[in-house]
This record gives structure tokens, sequence and C-alpha cells, in this order.
């Protein structure tokens, strides 16, 4: 079966809205990784600080998120910030998955191995719904 999690987008304030619900929602970040930290990958000096990836358990759930990525034309605009990210159980799984989603829709990041253990891309559905696929390796 696939989980899906919600996936926020910010303007460069990422930290400070996570840090806002880690306490609404009483608990703490899980993980944070800033785009300095990408490797071989040359970020401009006044996005290096920004938000690559951070998360924060909500029950059995987690919520996620990142800042939008100037150097990278990030498609996430104020207002349009959500996507959904879903991890299959398989690598299979997330390969149909992700075709099927991206079908008559825009691929944003091809499916690929990725430096975080994942086989991972993104998408944006015919219906405008932006998809996340992340199948994490054992």
């Amino acid at each position: 079966m696939v989980k899906a999690n919600i996936y926020l987008s910010f303007d460069g304030n990422a930290e400070e809205a996570f840090g806002v619900y880690a306490k609404i929602f009483q608990t703490e970040f899980d993980f944070i990784q800033r785009f300095k930290e990408i490797p071989d990958m040359k970020v401009p000096k006044d996005e290096e600080d920004k938000i690559m990836h951070i998360s924060m358990k909500l029950g059995n759930d987690i919520l996620m998120g990142c800042d939008t990525p100037q150097f990278m034309n990030a498609p996430w605009v104020k207002g349009n910030n959500i996507s959904i990210s879903l991890h299959p159980e398989s690598k299979e799984e997330t390969t149909r998955i992700f075709e099927a989603l991206s079908d008559n829709g825009n691929v944003i990041m091809p499916l690929a191995d990725t430096f975080w253990n994942a086989y991972y891309g993104m998408c944006e559905d015919r219906f405008g719904v932006r998809w996340m696929v992340n199948y994490s390796y054992e």
C-alpha cells in the first residue's frame, strides 16, 4: 500500500514555519537539510541556507517541506505550494505510479536514484496537482 504525506513549499521561511508547527503540534524536527549540503551542486550564496528538506512527525504521519529555490527555477508560487508525497513499497510500483501521474502532465524532476538513498521524482499531473514519488532503499 502507498503512504501519502503532505509536503509544503515556502518562499525562504520553511524553517520558521516548521518551528511554529513544532510548537503547535508539540513535536520536533525529524530531519533538516539545507541546499548547501547537496553534494556536487552549485548553490548561490544567498540560497545556501534555505531548506532543501525538513520533516516532523504528526502522530503516525509526517509533515514535510522545503524552501522554493530560485536557482532551480522551481515551479512553486505562493498560494500553490502543496505537493503530495507518495512512498510506494517497491521501485517498480514507484515507476508505475510516477509514469501514470505524469502522463499528459509535466515531469519536474525525472525519476532517478538520489544521494539520500532513494528512487525519487517530481511531477505535476494533468490537473495541476504536484506529486513527489519516493521509494526509499532498504
